[in-house]
Parts: structure tokens; sequence; C-alpha cells
């Protein structure tokens, strides 16, 4: 099972968009353990959204929508609903 996922940083008013197949360590990996890449910089990370997938061919043709331009409207639609402006 695979997960794709929309981080939100409150701090930074940031999104982050990836997938993984076990979401507990790549959550830990964003907020703590990482010492370089682009979300260090703007921890901390809650998980706003996720989706589930079987296949890990869906997921990534689901993670790359998402960062597309109609993509990110949407992921930011998805923040804004439940995080407010």
């Amino acid at each position: 099972m695979y997960k794709v996922y929309i981080l939100y940083s409150p701090t930074f008013d940031k999104i982050y968009i990836g997938y993984s197949s076990d979401l507990d360590n790549r959550m830990l990996s964003h907020n703590e353990l990482a010492t370089k890449g682009h979300t260090i910089r703007y921890r901390p990370w809650l998980i706003a959204h996720t989706e589930d997938f079987e296949f890990k061919t869906n997921a990534i043709k689901r993670e790359n929508y998402l960062k597309s331009t109609q993509g990110r409207k949407l992921a930011w639609a998805i923040m804004h609903e439940k995080f407010g402006n």
C-alpha cells in the first residue's frame, strides 16, 4: 500500500507533496531525522491530506498530478478547507 500525502507547514504557509509506503517513517524524516533537503527549512510539518493506492505507479501518477499547476490549486484548496486562509 502506498500513500500520497500533502504536508502543511503552518509556520511558513508552505505545502509539500510526496508519496511513501511507510508514512510514519517518512514523517519522522521530514520533521526530525533529515539533515538536508527542502523540507528541513519549513519544519514542523502536519499531515493535511492522504490518499491510498495499491500500486506504486498509481501513487506516482497522483503525486505528479498534485505537483502540476492544476494539482497544486487542488492541494491549496484542500489546505484552505482544512486549515482556513
